[in-house]
């Protein structure tokens, strides 16, 4: 059973960047789904999203990066890991933390690796940091997660784009992290770009345009493709247990909880979670608004834009539940104390240098 227990960690401080253009769903003409804009926006509660395709998910973590660093007075030369979670990597290889320990100026001594996993990501991220500061021979770190220039049609009004930053530390008397998590491979391509990888690489046919049946949608083979009905069962059903299951084996009480930080998959999956568990909506923030889907952003990203100014002063309980492509979940339970919450980083302006 993936449970998994990690004392002696904290967060410190967490912060996310997205890009500064607002695009408004009210606004698609063309909308490529069962709904029109109006109804979209009432039936998913995604009204606006950030869009920049200049910018990498990289380009979005390292200005949210540098903001956290400052507003925590850490050196950069003392954090020791960074890990890169995200679906949409700079490129194929190298391992994009790799790139990201150079444009941040962190040591050459850092362990960096990427993990390339979606909508749970942000939790299972959590996970492999604090294992790696559970016995002090790390004492910081930095976790990204997010995604950007993400493979969906240009007309898809559920997605957004979105990087954070979560800091870690090694504490000694920190409680640290429970972990639940779960797997179900045999829905792999309930979300999935068919074309790309090693096992279907790109062809000519990767280009055509293909009917999906998903809600009249049309993508090509390079392009996400959504089992709609398939996830939203799978989360509605899931999340639930997964949270129970965690109370259960730790012995507490999920409904002792001051926030509820899920997945921002949609409002009416959501809604339906929050209902199922019998949860107090007003301890359940969303950002799904104004920023979307954001994959494995959404959780830090809700943090960042809903709860700042509202849990730093005072230790708060956070459960946070991460759930889809894979299929794969992960649930987490954790108290926050002292935790830094930076200002959002609208990011505009692009680093000035060649890429390959």
């Amino acid at each position: 059973m993936a449970f998994l227990e990690f004392k002696n960690v904290r967060i410190a401080g967490v912060s996310a960047g997205v890009p500064k253009s607002v695009f408004c769903n009210l606004d698609i003409k063309d909308m490529s789904s069962e709904y029109d804009a109006a109804s979209f926006v009432e039936t998913t509660g995604v009204k606006e999203r950030r869009i920049d395709e200049r910018m990498t998910t990289s380009d979005l973590c390292v200005p949210a990066a540098e903001k956290l660093i400052a507003d925590l007075s850490w050196e950069k030369s003392e954090i020791d890991a960074l890990i890169f979670v995200s679906q949409t990597t700079d490129y194929y290889l190298p391992a994009t933390a790799c790139i990201v320990q150079e444009r941040l100026g962190l040591s050459r001594e850092c362990y960096a690796t990427d993990v390339v996993i979606g909508c749970s990501g942000w939790v299972y991220g959590m996970s492999i940091v604090a294992s790696l500061l559970a016995n002090g021979s790390i004492k910081k770190a930095l976790l990204m997660a997010g995604d950007a220039k993400r493979h969906v049609p240009t007309n898809d009004p559920l997605f957004g784009f979105a990087g954070t930053v979560t800091a870690l530390e090694y504490k000694e008397g920190a409680a640290g992290f429970k972990f639940h998590f779960g797997t179900d491979g045999s829905g792999y391509d309930a979300i999935i770009i068919p074309d790309g990888g090693c096992r279907n690489q790109i062809s000519d046919k990767s280009f055509k345009i293909e009917e999906t049946g998903e809600g009249g949608r049309a993508t090509n083979r390079l392009q996400t493709r959504m089992k709609g009905m398939d996830v939203f069962s799978f989360g509605i059903t899931t999340a639930p247990k997964s949270i129970k299951r965690l109370a259960e084996h730790f012995g507490f009480d999920y409904l002792d909880m001051d926030y509820y930080v899920f997945h921002q998959a949609n409002m009416k999956m959501n809604n339906l979670i929050v209902k199922k568990l019998k949860l107090d909506p007003d301890k359940v923030p969303s950002c799904m608004y104004e920023f979307g889907n954001t994959s494995s952003a959404s959780i830090p990203l809700t943090i960042v834009t809903q709860l700042k100014g509202k849990c730093e002063s005072k230790p708060s309980k956070f459960l946070c539940c991460g759930f889809g492509v894979g299929l794969s979940w992960g649930t987490v339970v954790f108290e926050a104390e002292d935790m830094v919450i930076s200002d959002l980083v609208e990011v505009d302006e692009m680093e000035d240098r060649e890429w390959v």
